[in-house]
């Protein structure tokens, strides 16, 4: 199968700094490599409505952001989560549309679980703080996703930055995303579970 890499962009900011480190490391993703960048801003979700207890979800027509999101989504190889550090986690709009996935695994004709299986799943983030475990929420949540869907986990590409462009000036971050889509990524295992 080509790969194909779903940039999921969860910034309220246009051209924000985890977009601009997300776009460093894309660069060096092969010529072949397929490409697509969705911004959750210009393409809102309605909040997430908990159906798994009253009824089926029903696939959202492609027109809607929804309809996009899934095909998108399903389509890739390879999901990045773009969005930066907000609250020690990711973005709201990121988060709604991880809640999405809850729907999605119920979607009849879907089968949305053993699609994302073996695929990899990637975190690309800016926070306003040197400590980086300060990021381990952010992290988790996407590692333990990966775990729960039988993908692989490429892990998180940090970068340091609060003002405008100011991740352009993180050497260290800049030089990561050089290499950061490099290699396999492992088959993501929660923490508790055996290696």
């Amino acid at each position: 199968m080509t790969r194909r890499f779903l940039f999921v962009l969860g910034s309220s900011r246009l051209d924000g700094n985890t977009e601009l480190l997300a776009r460093r490391a894309a660069e060096q993703l092969p010529d072949d490599v397929e490409q697509q960048w969705i911004s959750l801003a210009d393409h809102p979700l309605p909040d997430f409505v908990d159906l798994r207890r009253d009824s089926d979800h029903v696939r959202a027509p492609l027109h809607t952001n929804a309809g996009l999101l899934l095909d998108a989504t399903l389509a890739a190889t390879d999901i990045v989560i773009a969005s930066p550090v907000y609250w020690y986690s990711v973005s709201g709009l990121t988060k709604r549309y991880l809640d999405y996935w809850s729907g999605w695994l119920r979607t009849p004709g879907v089968d949305f679980k053993a699609t994302l299986a073996g695929r990899t799943l990637w975190g690309v983030a800016v926070l306003a703080d040197r400590e980086p475990s300060v990021a381990d929420p952010y992290a988790g949540l996407l590692h333990n996703s990966a775990a729960y869907l039988g993908m692989r986990f490429g892990g998180v590409l940090l970068g340091n930055g609060s003002g405008r462009g100011d991740v352009l000036k993180d050497t260290e971050a800049l030089a990561r995303a050089k290499e950061f889509f490099a290699g396999e990524a492992p088959l993501a295992r929660f923490p508790h579970e055996s290696v």
